[in-house]
């Protein structure tokens, strides 16, 4: 059984304020195109469909024909979707019904009553059956109250106990579509700019990847670069597009995924996806930036860091004359180095709330209210620590 493993799409997403749209759905095209030409028997698309709860019009529209132009394939290949952390699971559920009856299966969160188990669906080659189960992003809270013990304290045993309530037969081949944080025995995957910040206490969202290991594969959704995590069969498959400069030298691709007979190792295949725009960046005196502009990469997402120790007299209306797609202009010379030396060591003097803050500040754009203020310090004061 051959199939593609994607996640990641955040359609809607926007670089620097550059709307992508013409470039993911040229993307997703290519993706179609690949999907008829190799003849796959599932698709399997694993999280943050859009980059929004509350995608816009245009992201639904480029979703929508996106399944259309899969739905047409024929043979029809059965798609495979679940909700990331940026999704909305009730937006992402609408239609979910009426998606079935063309082989679109969708699950958008993990099972709240106690009947329910997570969705599975079985498909068969030569082989025999091959059951997919389908995981969406979860919080602990989501789940604890499905089990009468404390056994759910933390990510990685709230997604032990949902797998071990499914009496999952490990005698057959399963694949697992999970999007979450996995971690190869407290080692972090690599990671890039362009993912959600996320505050982690005490590294409570990492789930080591033995927790899933027993699967044949491990469709993984969170992580922006291809990369395997402890096994060969643990896999994130990154994203379609570039989306920062962070992620210069990855080569993005469709991961395909062949499975033979029960034991056997599954073999796996990048087959790589021609963007429309590249993203990259560009480091050096102003001069030297500017020289290295041509036809060919005039066009391209750039990110520039300019090294002039004497800056330059509008270096971005400059730059802006020979790159199209400017992301950022920033400047890396003595002067700049000292400004952000001090900065640092004004944070490491400063108290924890103070720490705190800042953080709020700086990611929600507005300080703490009063009554946040008092609920923050009450925490810090009950849990006795200094940062």
């Amino acid at each position: 059984m051959r199939f593609f493993h994607l996640s990641d799409l955040h359609i809607g997403k926007q670089l620097c304020n550059y709307n992508l749209k013409t470039n993911q759905e040229a993307v997703l095209s290519e993706i179609v195109a690949q999907a008829k030409e190799q003849r796959v028997d599932a698709i399997l698309i694993c999280g943050d469909i859009f980059d929004r709860a509350v995608p816009s019009g245009e992201a639904y529209t480029v979703f929508d024909r996106f399944l259309q132009e899969l739905s047409s394939l024929k043979p029809q290949i059965p798609v495979f979707i679940i909700a990331g952390n940026h999704d909305n699971a009730q937006r992402l559920h609408y239609a979910s019904s009426f998606l079935e009856k063309h082989q679109i299966y969708l699950s958008v969160s993990a099972p709240m009553q106690k009947e329910e188990r997570l969705k599975k669906i079985v498909l068969s080659d030569e082989y025999g059956e091959v059951n997919f189960y389908l995981l969406p992003f979860l919080k602990p809270g989501y789940v604890r109250h499905l089990f009468s013990d404390d056994r759910v304290c933390d990510y990685e045993s709230a997604v032990r106990a949902v797998l071990e309530r499914e009496e999952i037969d490990y005698g057959k081949r399963n694949v697992l579509l999970s999007h979450q944080f996995y971690t190869n025995s407290g080692q972090a995957p690599e990671k890039c700019d362009s993912e959600q910040p996320v505050l982690s206490m005490g590294g409570l969202e990492n789930i080591d990847a033995s927790v899933v290991e027993k699967f044949d594969y491990v469709a993984l959704g969170h992580i922006h670069g291809a990369q395997m995590v402890k096994y060969p069969h643990i896999r994130y498959c990154g994203t379609p597009l570039k989306y920062s400069a962070s992620e210069e030298h990855h080569q993005k691709s469709i991961t395909m995924v062949t499975l033979a007979a029960k034991g056997m190792e599954a073999a796996v295949e990048v087959i790589p996806l021609t963007p429309m725009q590249d993203v990259r960046r560009e480091r050096g005196l102003l001069r030297e930036v500017i020289a290295r502009a041509n036809d060919q990469n005039r066009h391209d997402f750039v990110s520039v860091t300019l090294t002039d120790e004497k800056e330059p007299y509008h270096p971005r209306e400059q730059l802006e004359e020979v790159y199209d797609y400017l992301l950022e202009v920033r400047i890396d010379n003595t002067r700049t180095r000292n400004l952000m030396r001090g900065q640092e060591e004004r944070e490491f003097s400063m108290q924890p709330m103070e720490l705190f803050a800042s953080f709020y500040q700086e990611m929600q754009g507005q300080p703490l209210t009063e009554q946040e203020e008092h609920f923050i310090e009450t925490l810090l004061d009950e849990r006795g620590e200094e940062l």
